[in-house]
């Protein structure tokens, strides 16, 4: 039986196989025992909040305030936003005071400011709008980018366009080239990376998620029909099999680069179900939606490589300059990720957020990642996220 290997690994798994799953039930492998229980109003699994404590340097009493405290401030976000109107310059989560801050620009009025304040938003006063910060991006989204370019993203804190430049290549003249050019399209400013972004996809090794050809990636999550993860991954009709080597289905619409988003139907035995994998490490996490987390808010990452890491939020829509070409609007995290971890699942409590692309480093020394928001993908193909 094909689910004698998740009762010797001690898993629950994003895509079960057998028969006879109803929607919304989780079946157990042979052997395991059923994940804990736990009531709607409880932020996070016992296991991500552990994570949290191990890569956030958290208790768990300081772990479970700050995922109440960001849900508290993702809800808050969109009607903070209207109520900035045009003088909106960007928000973010501030961890220390646990609260939502909002970025208005000085023409704000009184009224403005009174109506940020009612959602329960601190407020601060920035040089330029979102919108004049968006305009510089999507200048620079247009410029042919060197390779030694990282990537680049709006900042809100700083009211600045932020372009990384990999380590050892800020004096190269194409890199020297651009930034003359980006700094021409705005408010611009240059940070320095210890490395350049890759994706992480790699080849066979026994007993993960899935594989295409020589690749192995992860599933990000469950949508109704199939499962979405990373378009670097494999593209349009190619076949996808399980980690027992069984055929899953296909990729039924891949994006890299440009976008990094991928969909695969499921079916000769396989099925859905709304959990992100804990490895046995951790509890496994029901999904129960996708509202988009804030810059500055917790966020974990489950891939087949590395397991559970867990971070922050850095940037949302940033351009990444893979050596594929450019990919857009991905969000930035200081999670760490390796290869094999392409198309993992980013989760913040339980809110699904997107699915792994590339990034810098390693577990071990640290370093970068960034994710496709699973709402793009979502969109695009007209998939339902399979929510708990």
């Amino acid at each position: 039986m094909r689910r004698t290997r998740f009762a010797r690994a001690g898993l629950a798994v994003l895509l079960m196989l057998g028969a006879g799953l109803g929607a919304g039930t989780l079946p157990a492998a042979a052997g395991d025992s059923p994940s804990p229980g736990r009531s709607d109003a409880a932020p996070a699994s016992a296991g991500l909040l552990a994570a949290m404590q191990r890569d956030l340097h958290l208790t768990k009493d300081q772990a479970t305030a700050r995922l109440a405290a960001e849900q508290g401030a993702t809800a808050a976000e969109p009607t903070a936003r209207r109520a900035a109107g045009t003088s909106y310059g960007g928000s973010w989560f501030d961890a220390t005071d646990g609260a939502l801050t909002v970025a208005v620009t000085r023409d704000a009025s009184a009224s403005t400011l009174r109506a940020i304040r009612a959602t329960g938003a601190t407020v601060r006063t920035v040089t330029h709008s979102a919108r004049q910060l968006a305009a510089t991006q999507a200048r620079l989204d247009k410029l042919s980018a060197p390779s030694g370019v990282s990537s680049w993203h709006v900042d809100a804190k700083a009211s600045t366009v932020v372009v990384s430049v990999a380590g050892g290549k800020l004096r190269d003249n194409d890199v020297q080239k651009f930034l003359a050019r980006a700094r021409q399209a705005g408010p611009v400013t240059v940070e320095v990376l210890p490395g350049a972004p890759k994706t992480l996809a790699a080849g066979t090794v026994g007993g993960d998620p899935y594989y295409t050809g020589n690749v192995r990636c992860s599933i990000g999550f469950s949508v109704y029909g199939g499962f979405v993860t990373a378009g670097h991954c494999g593209q349009p009709g190619a076949g996808v099999s399980g980690w027992d080597g069984s055929y899953i289905g296909n990729f039924q619409g891949s994006s890299f680069p440009d976008n990094d988003y991928a969909w695969v139907n499921v079916g000769s035995g396989w099925w859905t179900v709304p959990v992100v994998l804990g490895w046995g490490t951790v509890s496994d996490q029901l999904v129960r939606g996708s509202n988009v987390a804030p810059v500055g808010a917790s966020i974990c990452r489950s891939g087949s490589t590395t397991h559970w890491h867990c971070g922050t939020v850095l940037a949302l829509n940033e351009t990444v300059n893979y050596s594929q070409g450019a990919v857009h609007q991905l969000t930035k995290t200081n999670v760490c990720a390796e290869p094999g971890d392409s198309g993992g699942s980013f989760i913040s409590g339980d809110q699904a957020q997107g699915v792994t692309s590339g990034g810098w480093g390693n577990c071990g020394s640290g370093g970068e990642t960034w994710f496709q928001p699973v709402n793009e993908i979502l969109g695009r193909y007209g998939l339902t996220l399979h929510t708990a």
